[in-house]
């Protein structure tokens, strides 16, 4: 298997650690910035239990400081979208000449803020399908999917080996010729399924859509992200809407993400998420009365 040089995950919840402990399990050189589960994880390793094969670390690379870590090849930001206001601080140790930004986060406008930070050329953005929970200190459950959709901000071709070593490491992984495409495609879930969860007090997948009346209403959301993608020239096909109500039926009582920070009372990606594209629709002038009440039910539960 190919190298990717030094690796640094930031942000070590569900994702990172996941994504992470799969690299570092086929043999990739990864360090993991780890704060409170450092002491945790240094004595005790990581778990990820997989319906993709369990994965037991018994001695991670792990640092509280990324000073301690060093500069690095490739720098994977898995931490949520509310803990960007510090990656300034704690990414800037970690960039050489060469580094590469790996952004596996939700919503609009990140990449575009990474880019300001360290330059648009080092930009890659990755699309997150899975189902994954972090469920005590270095230990997360994945039951479901795992791709990874990545594509570069600047429009470059895939970087030599990356897409490659993915798959490699037992993670499924596409590379896309357009970032935003696949950006909006995942908003294409992402804005109902993580909304209504939260704006319907806290529930998960199934009980959306046991309810004919909460499912039209995910249906039409859906509906209203296509035509926000598309009035940026990025079509997509209706039938995706269908697609993804199926596979959601596949998971079960699938708990999102947002919803388990809302109901964990900790800060939710509400502007990536639901903010950044109404804006975006607004700009180009496209109805969209659902997403834009979603916001505000949103907005004053977290007030």
């Amino acid at each position: 298997m190919a190298k990717l040089g030094k690796i640094a995950v930031v942000g070590s919840g569900a994702i990172g650690i996941y994504y992470g402990a799969r690299l570092a399990a086929a043999g990739q050189d990864v360090s993991f910035l780890l704060r409170n589960d450092f002491e945790h994880v240094r004595e005790h390793g990581l778990r990820v239990e997989s319906v993709a094969g369990d994965i037991f670390l018994e001695t991670v690379r792990c640092e509280k400081l990324t000073s301690d870590i060093g500069e690095v090849d490739l720098v994977i930001v898995a931490w949520k979208t509310t803990a960007n206001e510090d990656a300034k601080e704690i990414i800037s140790p970690l960039i050489g000449e060469n580094t590469q930004l790996l952004v596996l986060q939700n919503g609009l406008g990140n990449c575009e803020y990474y880019a300001e930070l360290f330059g648009a050329h080092r930009i890659l953005g990755g699309l997150c399908f899975v189902c994954i929970n972090r469920v005590s200190p270095g230990h997360v459950q994945h039951t479901a999917s795992g791709l990874i959709r990545m594509g570069s901000y600047s429009g470059a071709k895939c970087p030599d080996d990356l897409t490659e070593v993915f798959i490699q490491s037992g993670i499924p992984c596409e590379w896309v010729d357009s970032l935003k495409k696949a950006q909006w495609m995942k908003l294409v879930w992402n804005i109902p399924f993580n909304g209504l969860a939260i704006a319907e007090g806290g529930v998960d997948t199934a009980q959306l859509l046991g309810e004919l009346d909460l499912e039209s209403e995910l249906r039409a959301l859906m509906n209203e992200v296509l035509l926000c993608s598309a009035a940026i020239g990025q079509i997509i096909d209706p039938k995706f809407i269908d697609h993804q109500i199926s596979i959601t039926r596949s998971m079960g009582a699938y708990k999102p993400s947002s919803m388990i920070d809302y109901v964990a009372g900790h800060p939710v990606e509400v502007e990536a998420i639901w903010g950044e594209p109404l804006k975006r629709a607004k700009e180009k002038n496209v109805s969209v009365p659902r997403l834009e009440l979603l916001y505000g039910r949103i907005s004053r539960l977290l007030s």
